[in-house]
């Protein structure tokens, strides 16, 4: 069996701090560029250089590899050196209100705009009112006024003679009631059907009466056509009057006016001031005098907002890049569809109603990122419902900002603002399993991220390598201000990586956890009053990192040292071994022993796994029990067929079982079930096997040996004690040093194997050909009672 033991030195790697060739990081630099992602960097230079449609970027790979500081480090180079995109403003549309107008300018010139609009507001407010009771504005304005009394009294008078030489005269019943005509009796108006009593009276014949109602009449009619000419010649004057308040006030708007097209020297700026010009001649009232605020109808409702009387002539500045230096970089970390595509606000005004108008108008992140870049959670934007509407305006290059408010009770006329063109470039940062969902379901995806930017979590230990590595934390100490890094506690972080990394020449890229793990060092080394932080301190951060996480590791062995979880580990029993399982909090995994069973009697259902018949076992451990009917019939039933019915059970396994990494330990405790041959219980086996009975790679290779170590610790060491694990795993190792030292004691013992001859080997203390012989042999035995038992049956 020594063959088969790993020496002391495979069991880990150790980094040498005098290899490291500084003594802090003190003695290094910061490092300039991204560490062990030359295949992502690359990527992604390609899609942010590629100005073409649909070249938006999909990252993926592990949390904490950095995606997202790659992603802001290389935009942040980029940035500089494009160009400001334009401000983008919405005006009202005098024409259409409903319909909002869009205009861009250059970087910049949106607030010039914005604020020139609201000086020439605040201009015209206080010279306005000065033009018109200025002296000559007044005089003319009084000819006017005189000319319109002077023709419509004479007007009236000329009326009067009539009415009065006819025998008849005006009398107005009431104020602002139109006069009527009256028939004089003895000088006393009398109404025309008053003198219907002078009739039945006799005081005046009826011949005479109509005469009378017939002038009334006609008088009636002239007096009707008089007061029309009258409103004729008063609208003819209020003409008159406007026209002069217009070529009063014209030349002052005209020269303001002149100025901001000066300034701006925009066409579409050009043509909104000359619908703005025309407004305000076609109502200079507005300007005449400040407007009362109307008085909110229910005091008791807080925050309402009063109408601005000059809100047609504001400019709502929606994107203001005036303090911009090049493009734009938003990083969306709530990409609800108002924070995406931007909304329509309402507020509750004066008059006790829910209204909107084109200032309301908010922009969202992807007109805000126009001309730049936009970063998204793939996953927030999924769960948020915005998936389909960001790829429809990724693929029409156009966002329209509409009013969502989707629980609102009170309805709200709804503005269509004008579309605005949006060339942004896209990062949707996931994992690979929603990128391959996407690409599958989605047949618009590919043709809209063209670029997959994917992050390895590893990359290749080499000299080169490590230095970058003591140059990030270098970086990583400057930018969180923690203490200097010894090269020991270096060559500590390095190993760690390489644990993290699953393998002796690999290095971890999962910075996020390296970074975390460097704060809480440094956290130690200031309770400790180092100057420098330690490998001891690295240790403690590390031992405290999974001290704080391992409650569920420790109540398991607690359960085992009690017995209620049942693991023997010493001893030797038949059908009975001990394999070892990964347990995944999400945030720690660990390893502990489970004790697998196997029991055979004569019968043709082959081999039952009890966990798929409970229901408890993935696909992939179903496999893994079908492969073992595989071995067996190419060993053994190449002269007999296997008659027999074998159960393979996890004791005490309640949760599922997924994975067939105990493919190898169940095969072995059921050639020892069928050969009544007893397996050592003071080793535990991982590994998976195939039909060829060669042992195959396992993942989590450090975390199983140290969880059979903890249990034989906590017992006792025998030094008999050991672990089997795939030979093709022992580049992966990178134990603790409490287990290594361990090995080195001989208290402990680690076996790789290619096969399964090799595990029987360790297992039953027997040669491999003894068992296979003995196996072989009760098979035929089976094989013969079965043909016994249906014989018999047969005859009876």
């Amino acid at each position: 069996m020594e063959k088969y033991k790993v020496p002391y030195e495979k069991l880990r790697l150790w980094i040498n701090e005098k290899d490291l060739k500084f003594s802090s990081t003190k003695d290094l630099a910061c490092c300039q560029d991204i560490v062990g992602q030359q295949r992502a960097v690359e990527a992604l230079k390609l899609g942010l250089e590629i100005k073409a449609s649909g070249y938006n970027i999909f990252v993926t790979g592990p949390v904490g590899t950095g995606r997202t500081t790659t992603v802001k480090y290389l935009l942040e180079t980029l940035e500089k050196s494009m160009e400001t995109p334009n401000d983008k403003c919405y005006v009202n549309n005098f024409k259409n209100p409903d319909q909002p107008r869009l205009i861009t300018l250059p970087a910049g010139m949106g607030r010039v705009f914005k604020n020139s609009m609201d000086e020439l507001i605040e201009y015209l407010k206080r010279n306005i009112p000065l033009v018109l009771e200025s002296d000559a504005y007044q005089k003319k304005r009084q000819l006017i006024i005189d000319e319109f009394k002077e023709k419509s009294n004479r007007m009236v008078l000329e009326f009067e003679k009539k009415v009065s030489k006819e025998g008849f005269a005006l009398q107005q019943p009431a104020p602002m009631v139109k006069p009527e005509i009256v028939y004089l009796v003895e000088n006393n108006p009398v109404k025309i059907s008053d003198l219907l009593f002078a009739v039945e009276e006799g005081k005046m014949s009826r011949q005479e009466y109509e005469t009378i109602k017939e002038k009334a009449q006609a008088l009636t009619d002239e007096l009707n056509t008089l007061f029309k000419e009258i409103r004729n010649l008063e609208k003819e004057t209020r003409e008159k009057l406007a026209n002069l308040d217009r070529e009063t006030v014209k030349p002052i708007l005209e020269e303001r006016l002149n100025e901001i097209k000066e300034k701006l020297k925009n066409e579409k700026v050009n043509e909104y001031l000359k619908e703005v010009e025309q407004a305000i001649l076609d109502d200079i009232t507005i300007f005449k005098k400040e407007k009362k605020e109307e008085e909110a109808p229910f005091p008791f409702i807080r925050d309402i907002v009063s109408v601005d009387p000059y809100l047609e002539f504001r400019v709502n500045l929606l994107v203001d890049n005036a303090e911009e230096v090049g493009a734009p970089i938003i990083f969306e970390n709530t990409p609800t569809f108002k924070n995406l595509f931007g909304t329509i606000e309402k507020v509750w005004d004066a008059r006790g109603q829910w209204r909107t108008d084109f200032t309301k108008i908010k922009a969202g992140s992807l007109v805000k990122a126009d001309g730049g870049f936009l970063v998204l959670n793939a996953l927030d934007v999924l769960l948020e419902g915005t998936w389909y509407a960001l790829k429809r305006c990724l693929r029409i290059r156009k966002v329209d900002i509409t009013a969502y408010d989707p629980y609102s009770l009170f309805g709200v006329t709804a503005l269509k603002p004008e579309p605005i063109d949006i060339n942004v470039k896209v990062i949707m940062i996931g994992d690979a399993f929603l990128y391959t969902l996407l690409a599958t379901y989605d047949e618009d995806f590919k043709k809209i991220f063209k670029v997959r930017a994917d992050f390895d979590w590893t990359m290749n230990l080499e000299e080169e390598t490590i230095r970058e590595y003591a140059n990030v934390v270098r970086t990583i100490v400057e930018k969180e201000n923690l203490k200097h890094f010894s090269a020991s506690a270096i060559a500590k972080l390095v190993e760690y990586g390489i644990r993290l990394g699953g393998r002796k020449n690999k290095l971890s890229t999962r910075f996020g956890i390296i970074t975390d793990i460097l704060k809480e060092a440094s956290y130690w080394a200031e309770k400790d009053n180092s100057e420098l932080v330690l490998a001891k301190h690295i240790t403690k951060a590390i031992e405290m990192r999974d001290y704080r996480v391992k409650l569920i590791e420790e109540k398991i062995q607690e359960m085992i040292d009690e017995g209620l979880l049942l693991i023997d580990t010493e001893g030797k029993v038949v059908g009975q071994i001990n394999g070892l399982s990964i347990y995944d909090t999400g945030e720690y995994f660990f390893g502990r022993p489970t004790r697998i069973t196997a029991k055979v009697a004569v019968g043709t259902k082959g081999i039952i796994n009890i966990e798929r018949e409970a229901q408890l076992s993935g696909k992939i451990h179903d496999k893994g029990v079908l492969i073992l009917s595989g071995y067996l019939m190419s060993k053994y039933a190449q002269e007999f067929p296997i008659v027999m019915n074998a159960s393979i059970c996890f004791e005490q396994s309640y949760g599922g079982v997924e994975g067939d990494s105990a493919s190898s330990a169940e095969l072995f405790a059921l050639i020892s079930a069928i050969g009544n041959i007893p397996l050592r219980q003071d080793i535990a086996v991982t590994g998976s096997v195939n039909q060829k009975g060669e042992i195959q790679a396992i993942g989590g290779v450090n975390e199983k040996i140290e969880g059979f170590f903890e249990v034989c610790k906590k017992r006792g060491l025998t030094g008999t004690q050991g672990v089997i694990i795939p030979e093709s795993n022992v580049d992966d190792l990178m134990l603790k040093e409490e287990v290594c030292e361990a090995v080195k004691k001989g208290l402990f013992h680690i076996y790789a194997i290619r096969n399964v001859d090799e595990g029987l080997e360790i297992l039953t203390e027997m040669k491999a050909e003894e068992v296979h012989k003995i196996v072989k042999a009760r098979l035929k035995e089976l094989a013969e009672n079965y043909k016994k038992f249906t014989a018999k049956e047969e005859k009876e």
